[in-house]
């Protein structure tokens, strides 16, 4: 990765590999069409917390791949490599406007929302407001869910340039609660 940009991307790889992080790519047609990432929720890209906890940082199958369940299928490969985890979680995003991490997509997969905040971008489509849900799929039935820190998924996240969340910056909140009314 010789560019700066991508500084924070090492410095998260350089921290979480040692610790359990997963890289997995789907190849189908000797093209890569898809990949996970996840890892232990102590070294996750997200604020969760919880014990035995898997979170997934991010998930994509291209369009062109779509119809054969290749993101199920990378989910239970997930699933199938962590049999001491107790759960998985994630994110989901609902009324953003980025294409991923769609709640109804996490939903696909398996994943439940479990706690949401309502929040909007200070610089992005300012006035906008979504949701980003706290999503949580057990392994084991009486698995205790995981918690997450709403304070500090505000100032977005920094292990993708990618991400729907991403802030290069990460010296201020990028997110702010807001309080929907009702008419």
């Amino acid at each position: 990765m010789p560019f700066r940009k991508y500084k924070s991307r090492l410095e998260y790889l350089e921290l979480a590999v040692p610790r359990g992080f997963h890289k997995k790519l789907l190849v189908f047609g000797a093209e890569v069409v898809g990949q996970i990432e996840y890892a232990p929720c102590e070294v996750s890209g997200y604020p969760v917390t919880g014990e035995e906890i898997i979170v997934m940082n991010c998930i994509w199958v291209l369009r062109k791949a779509k119809g054969h369940n290749f993101g199920k299928k990378l989910v239970e490969d997930m699933m199938q490599s962590e049999k001491n985890a107790s759960g998985f979680a994630t994110i989901a995003l609902e009324n953003h406007w980025s294409p991923w991490f769609r709640k109804w997509q996490m939903e696909k997969l398996g994943f439940k929302s479990i706690d949401d905040v309502k929040v909007a971008h200070k610089t992005k489509h300012q006035g906008q407001v979504f949701s980003i849900h706290l999503m949580w799929m057990p392994k084991e039935k009486y698995a205790e869910q995981p918690a997450w820190d709403k304070e500090k998924i505000l100032y977005g996240e920094r292990f993708c340039l990618a991400h729907p969340l991403y802030n290069p910056l990460w010296k201020e909140k990028i997110l702010e609660v807001t309080l929907e009314v009702s008419s």
